[in-house]
């Protein structure tokens, strides 16, 4: 399973970029003809026809469970949230999990600023809702080419060589926010709308294949035996980063004065989240230089912490002892 994380985040990558292309091809098109309430309606539909299919489907009721099994259940979660504990110690744990926070809450997003300002008549470019649309669009069709970018060209790149490399390439991509809102483009002969579409569709695929190595470390940081649990963790600290960065970047543009109408400090802004992608890079000694294929964390690391010597061996509810089953590649033989 571990040497197929690459490819497994690649296939979600994929998945993920195109029903992004066909969000965004969408949405622009809904917004313009029935309007914000209309679009959102819409978009209400997937998530009750969801909860409606709940109620559709028949299961069991499980009332009857005896008391020893609930207590086996019980003592499970709790050797589990012991094993979370111990692991989350370990320094080759802690210190890729703290960059990954740091990482996404430094990227402020100042999104919500320059979507008024594409939109705004005077001051921006007075691009169209359906044009800005298409241009997320393009940009979600960027995205799938950069999976197959990571794919076929970075998936054996070094963790940490290649999140630096990335890294600064998102600062520098990310100063062609500012060349845009400070107009530099029209003096350099560059149309608005040409110089958007190219400008979203490089920091797609920059944004995409500095994403896509963060979640393979994550899957390495996961111990045997309780991934599921320990990897929805990481994926909460990642969420904080993200809530983290929304925050940041909207008291960074109430800082600047910047609103609805007034985007005079907004190329202020982007210099500012400019430099914090910057500083971000002295933080990448936090990640390990391991290769994205090797095991970051050992198998047995926290059965020894734990003294426990069943190996790679789980109990199910029945107290039978059972083999843990892994995937591997197609191309590696089986020995017997």
């Amino acid at each position: 399973m571990a040497a197929l994380a690459p490819d497994m985040q690649s296939l979600c990558g994929l998945c993920s970029s195109a029903g992004a292309l066909i969000g965004f091809s969408t949405s622009g098109f809904f917004v313009h003809h029935i309007g914000a309430q209309g679009a959102l309606g819409i978009l209400a539909i997937p998530p009750a026809l969801l909860i409606g299919l709940g109620f559709v489907i028949h299961e069991v009721r499980t009332d009857a469970l005896h008391s020893e099994k609930k207590k086996k259940a019980t003592e499970k979660i709790g050797v589990a949230m012991r094993g979370m504990y111990e692991t989350i110690k370990l320094p080759q744990v802690w210190k890729p999990s703290l960059y990954m926070y740091l990482s996404f809450s430094l990227n402020i997003s100042t999104h919500e600023g320059q979507f008024y300002w594409y939109t705004d008549p005077e001051a921006g470019p007075a691009f169209s809702q359906e044009f800005v649309g298409m241009v997320y669009a393009i940009g979600a069709l960027a995205s799938m080419v950069s999976v197959l970018i990571y794919q076929k060209a970075l998936k054996d790149c070094p963790f940490r060589k290649l999140l630096f490399s990335v890294q600064f390439l998102y600062t520098v991509t990310g100063m062609l926010d500012l060349v845009f809102v400070r107009r530099w483009n029209l003096a350099l002969g560059v149309p608005n709308s040409f110089f958007v579409i190219a400008e979203e569709c490089v920091s797609r695929v920059v944004s995409r294949i500095r994403w896509m190595p963060m979640i393979v470390l994550s899957t390495k940081l996961c111990p045997l035996g309780i991934e599921g649990m320990f990897f929805a963790l990481l994926m909460c600290i990642d969420s904080l980063g993200f809530l983290s960065s929304k925050m940041g970047g909207g008291l960074v543009l109430r800082l600047m004065h910047v609103t609805r109408t007034d985007f005079r400090n907004l190329w202020l802004a982007l210099l500012i989240r400019n430099v914090l992608r910057l500083a971000t890079l002295g933080l990448i000694f936090l990640v390990p230089e391991a290769e994205q294929s090797d095991a970051i964390v050992a198998s047995g690391t926290l059965s020894n912490k734990n003294g426990s010597t069943d190996g790679d061996y789980d109990y199910d509810y029945d107290g039978r002892e059972h083999e843990g089953l892994q995937l591997v590649p197609t191309t590696e033989k089986s020995e017997v």
